[in-house]
């Protein structure tokens, strides 16, 4: 099982709309708001590695407003 933390860059005004629309993605398990350089943050678990880099890039980094995002992939 691979685990991950997603920082996620959005335009300004579609917090709430991304945020709906990251949370009905399957591998994601949460979602929250912050302050700072990253709008939001996501725990992402999927069954590989690859699996997680397909979510991110396919699916989170393709919704509309979505900016840029970080991803980090948790080692132990």
């Amino acid at each position: 099982m691979a685990l991950s933390y997603v920082l996620i860059n959005v335009e300004p005004g579609s917090e709430e709309e991304i945020m709906r629309a990251i949370i009905e993605i399957p591998n994601v398990k949460e979602c929250h708001r912050l302050y700072g350089r990253f709008d939001m943050i996501a725990r992402v678990e999927a069954e590989s590695v690859d699996k997680v880099k397909q979510v991110v890039t396919l699916t989170i980094g393709r919704i509309q407003g979505v900016r840029f995002t970080t991803t980090t992939i948790v080692v132990e």
